[in-house]
């Protein structure tokens, strides 16, 4: 296609003071391609600030791609957590059977809890409330002969935290009696050493006082890990 010199001529002009193929595009109302555009301004110099110019419009063009990339990412994950909830809720009803919620208690202890073979005791001591919640809630639904006066807590924490504050949330997760709290316990080792996540509670030891359960739990998880673990992995 034939370019009139006129235009050929302001395509040049533009090109020599710095100004992008899409800029000219604009300047001009025009809707030539890059590649004829590269090849009108083949031999037409460009301005010492050109580079510099570019170099600018590439990182702003990045930020846009990355944040762009970023939303994208996002409404993906809200999908599929989406289907995923869908997927799992009849899943997590289940949790209501009381031999599904047994074996469920009896993987918690097995990860998270500490054996006593002295014949009184087992606890679990977590920094998240949603595991002391499920432990508590757990061994409510599965025993029937469930004793909440055999629970004792201790606060777990740091050196430099509001020991007041912290028993009072504890407190108000599970609502268990102070009465049944020991004295809060703090970690010698973080003296003198700020606590850097402020949402931080500390941790919450809960010690149940019951040998029986200690044990009923523990032979249902080796039982479960015999189930699941007697052949080969494929």
């Amino acid at each position: 296609m034939r370019y009139s010199d006129i235009l050929i001529t302001k395509i040049r002009k533009l090109r020599h003071k710095g100004k992008t193929y899409g800029e000219i595009n604009i300047l001009l109302n025009i809707k030539l391609a890059k590649s004829t555009l590269h090849w009108i301004c083949r031999n037409t110099p460009l301005p010492n600030t050109y580079l510099k110019k570019i170099t600018k419009l590439n990182i702003k063009n990045l930020g846009i791609a990355r944040a762009t990339a970023a939303v994208v990412r996002k409404i993906k994950r809200e999908e599929l957590l989406k289907h995923l909830q869908s997927t799992n809720l009849p899943i997590s009803l289940k949790i209501n059977d009381k031999k599904t919620a047994k074996i469920a208690l009896a993987m918690l202890c097995l990860g998270e809890a500490s054996k006593s073979h002295r014949g009184s005791v087992f606890c679990l001591g977590n920094t998240d409330h949603r595991i002391i919640e499920l432990f508590l809630k757990l061994l409510q639904i599965c025993f029937d002969d469930f004793d909440i006066n055999k629970i004792r807590c201790t606060v777990m924490c740091r050196a430099d935290q509001d020991i007041e504050s912290l028993e009072k949330y504890w407190l108000n997760v599970i609502k268990i009696p102070k009465t049944q709290f020991y004295k809060t316990t703090i970690d010698p080792r973080t003296i003198g050493k700020p606590t850097k996540q402020k949402e931080y509670k500390g941790v919450l030891r809960v010690d149940y006082f019951d040998f029986k359960t200690q044990l009923d739990l523990e032979s249902l998880a080796q039982l479960t890990y015999n189930e699941v673990c007697s052949g080969p992995v494929v």
